[in-house]
């Protein structure tokens, strides 16, 4: 039932979702302990049901996006959601692309932040830029004063 259940309904739109060897040990271990919770040496259908409807409980609220609502395997596998990492790498892209153009030049994070949001027509948060800021420099494409809020953009970025 879990590994028919992730097929996504067959609309093609969403990824396969199936019972990972861990979570069907999982199923067996809750089972079992639902057994023992009624002092019984027997697992019977109704700790079987209960074991599944647990855990379908417990992956659906670990694996929702509160930002989409949707389930996404993501949350789960990563911590982060589909369109969390998606936005990331579009901001990271556009960064790049901003930044080709101001080589050998130094700028304000404030700066980068508004031009980055006329492009992208949409609030760039400063976490989000600051992240981004930071595996640059650790890639050694921009030297980023975290505490001056500037960026130094080295020769090596390419769009």
């Amino acid at each position: 039932e879990m590994r028919r259940g992730g097929s996504g309904g067959g609309s093609g739109r969403g990824r396969t979702i199936t019972a990972t060897p861990r979570q069907l040990e999982s199923l067996i271990r809750l089972s079992e302990s639902l057994a023992r919770m009624k002092y019984s040496d027997v697992v019977t259908r109704e700790n079987v049901q209960e074991a599944v409807r647990l855990m379908k409980v417990a992956t659906q609220a670990a694996a929702t996006d509160p930002r989409t609502g949707r389930i996404d395997m993501d949350m789960i596998t990563t911590g982060r959601s589909t369109a969390e990492r998606e936005l990331e790498e579009n901001l990271a892209a556009s960064l790049k692309e901003l930044l080709v153009e101001r080589r050998g030049n130094r700028l304000g994070v404030s700066e980068i932040r508004r031009q980055l949001s006329e492009i992208l027509n949409a609030q760039v948060q400063q976490e989000d830029l600051v992240d981004i800021l930071k595996v640059m420099d650790a890639d050694g494409l921009v030297q980023f004063n975290e505490r001056a809020q500037t960026v130094f953009v080295r020769a090596g970025v390419v769009g």
